[in-house]
C-alpha cells in the first residue's frame, strides 16, 4: 500500500512554485479506525477535521486511510518499512525535478513521529519533516530544540486552547488558526496567509498563521473556526 501522497492535494501542490515537493501522509482521524491519533483533539477541530475536505469526503478513500491507520497500529515494523520506501521514492523523484523534498506525517492526525519514525528523519536528513499538533509538551519540546533538526513543528488552535497558545508563542513559537477571513492582526500577533503553501518551516517566527475555513469548518459553531 502507498503511504505517501506527492502532491496530492491543492495545497501541498503549491509547494512547487517555491522549491519543494511534498509527501504528505494522511490517516483516519480521531478514533475512527479503532485508535486514536488525535490525543489532544476538541469537540470543534473534530467536527471540523479536513478528512472532511477534498477527496477526503470519499467513502473508498476514508476507507484507505482506515487500512492504513490499522496497519500503523497493528504491524509497525512493515508500515515503517513502507514508509520508508516512500520517502526514498520521494526524494528520488525531487532530485529528478530540481525540488527539495519535504514531508508532512500528520495530514489529518496528530502522533509523535520524532519517537516513531525518528531513525527515518536521521537517516534522510536531507529531508525537510515538518507537522502541526495540538499536543502542548511536543510544541514546547521542538522549542526547547528537543526534537530532530530537519522536523519543524506549529502548533494548532482550538476553541479551548488559547492559554496554551499564548504560551507558545511567548517561547516565540507559531500557531495556526482558522478564520472565516483572515485579519492582518489577532490578538496582538501578526497574522499570515497560511493558504499561499503548505511550507510551515519557512514561515517567519512568532506569527498567528491564518487559514480559511474548509469543509465543514465553514459550519463550525464550536467557536473554533474564528469569526472576523
Amino acid at each position: 500500500m502507498k503511504l505517501l501522497g506527492v502532491n496530492s492535494d491543492a495545497k501541498t501542490t503549491k509547494g512547487t512554485k517555491y522549491g519543494y515537493l511534498t509527501g504528505i501522509l494522511y490517516l483516519a482521524p480521531a478514533k475512527q479506525s479503532g485508535f486514536e491519533v488525535c490525543p489532544s483533539r476538541s469537540v470543534g477541530c473534530t467536527e471540523a477535521c479536513l478528512y472532511t475536505s477534498g477527496h477526503g469526503s470519499f467513502q473508498n478513500v476514508k476507507d484507505a486511510r482506515i487500512r492504513k491507520t490499522q496497519w500503523l497500529f497493528n504491524d509497525r515494523p512493515g508500515f515503517l518499512q513502507a514508509l520508508r520506501a516512500d520517502v526514498k521514492a520521494l526524494v528520488k523523484k525531487a532530485e529528478k525535478q530540481g525540488l527539495v523534498p519535504c514531508v508532512r506525517l500528520n495530514g489529518t492526525s496528530d502522533i509523535g513521529w520524532e519517537g516513531v519514525a525518528n531513525d527515518l528523519m536521521a537517516e534522510f536528513s536531507n529531508v525537510q519533516w515538518y507537522d502541526y499538533t495540538k499536543i502542548q509538551a511536543r510544541m514546547m519540546r521542538y522549542l526547547e530544540g528537543k526534537m530532530p533538526s530537519n522536523y519543524h513543528l506549529t502548533f494548532s488552535k482550538s476553541e479551548n486552547n488559547w492559554d496554551k497558545c499564548l504560551e507558545v508563542l511567548k517561547h516565540g513559537g507559531n500557531v495556526a488558526a482558522v478564520f472565516n477571513k483572515l485579519p492582518e492582526t489577532f490578538m496582538g500577533y501578526a497574522v499570515i496567509d497560511g493558504d499561499k503553501s503548505d511550507l510551515r518551516f519557512l514561515d517567519p517566527f512568532n506569527v498567528i498563521v491564518g487559514l480559511k475555513a474548509k469543509g465543514m469548518a465553514r459550519k463550525d459553531k464550536s467557536g473554533f473556526v474564528i469569526t472576523i
